[in-house]
């Protein structure tokens, strides 16, 4: 027996054939993401993002970090190709009054539900040891680490900013005279 197909059906079959292959790819692509997000970066988003341009030295990084999950985030780590050591930084006064900036211990804590700002003259993402400008206009990326070692990654845009003048009370061997906050 002779079964005879018309070109009219091959190509019905194929565009058929193409369009499940579609699908298919787009589920598998959809469980790859739904993946992703069961991590603990699931719910963490940043608004407003920006970096602060500077010639050489330390920039900083701010923001307001969201978390839409029921669940507690703690920020524990940031890295960024533009800068060779980052800090979780808080701005407080030392024993002389005056605001300086120093590691946070523990991390930022994103509440359930809730936000966190980072700003100038207070909590920040600390940029040390710039390997080459960051001007205004560039875009910045980021990771962060949470305590169960996910990450979240955003770009951030820099910009000019003249404030966020605190010096830095850390490591007593770490020689910061070097280090310009690109006023």
């Amino acid at each position: 027996m002779r079964t005879n197909i018309s070109t009219s059906t091959l190509t019905t079959g194929l565009a058929a054939s193409a369009a499940l292959l579609l699908a298919l790819t787009g589920c598998s692509a959809t469980s790859q993401d739904t993946a992703e997000a069961d991590t603990g970066a699931a719910g963490l988003s940043i608004e407003d993002a920006w970096v602060k341009a500077a010639d050489s030295g330390m920039s900083a990084a701010f923001g307001t970090l969201e978390n839409d999950s029921d669940q507690d985030v703690t920020i524990v780590r940031a890295e960024s190709d533009v800068s060779p050591m980052m800090e979780l930084h808080e701005t407080v006064p030392n024993d002389a009054g005056e605001m300086v900036m120093q590691e946070k211990g523990g991390g930022f804590v994103v509440p359930a539900g809730g936000s966190y700002e980072l700003a100038p003259g207070a909590d920040h993402l600390m940029m040390m040891g710039l390997d080459a400008p960051v001007a205004a206009g560039d875009e910045v990326s980021f990771t962060l680490t949470l305590t169960d070692g996910s990450t979240y990654e955003f770009i951030a845009p820099a910009k000019d900013y003249s404030g966020a003048n605190e010096s830095y009370e850390g490591d007593e061997g770490m020689d910061m005279s070097d280090m310009d906050m690109g006023q």
